[in-house]
């Protein structure tokens, strides 16, 4: 199995998300849109630099992503660093008591720069009260007008 890409990974990213937001508890939409921002931080205003290229596949990614964080989750569900509960919104998922601890005996540079990133992305569109969801829209209106301008730059020809 490849670390990177694998579920491993994805559970690693989500478990930082899930650390950095708790107490609060987030739905697996909600978690696709913030690894997507940690890693592409530099593509939202004032954020720091990303830690992944940008791909041309933009939105495309988003559906690839949301299968590696759920195979994640379930990494994180075994290992009892996140938990799962359900409400009349869905499954939400937490960190555990054991989650800070276990992130903190992690010594990679890479960990610490999703940790930084994930402390960003809290401060700046998780305010008490909001949806992450509509604190996102920034990263789908960047794609919708990147995809506008890219079909317009083709002709008819190439459109049908």
């Amino acid at each position: 199995m490849t670390p990177l890409n694998s579920p491993v990974e994805a559970g690693m990213r989500a478990l930082v998300l899930l650390s950095e937001t708790f107490p609060r508890r987030l739905d697996v939409a909600q978690l696709v849109y913030l690894d997507h921002a940690m890693l592409h931080s530099g593509d939202l205003d004032h954020g720091p630099a990303s830690l992944h290229p940008d791909l041309p596949a933009g939105p495309g990614e988003l559906g690839l992503r949301r299968h590696l964080i759920e195979q994640g989750l379930m990494v994180l569900l075994r290992a009892g660093l996140a938990d799962m509960t359900a409400t009349d919104d869905g499954f939400m998922y937490g960190a555990t008591d054991e989650a800070a601890s276990f992130l903190s005996a992690l010594e990679s540079p890479y960990v610490g720069q999703l940790i930084e990133r994930a402390d960003w992305l809290t401060s700046t569109y998780m305010h008490e009260g909001t949806d992450v969801r509509e604190g996102m829209k920034q990263i789908t209106q960047r794609w919708s007008g990147r995809l506008h301008v890219s079909t317009a730059d083709l002709g008819e020809e190439d459109v049908l």
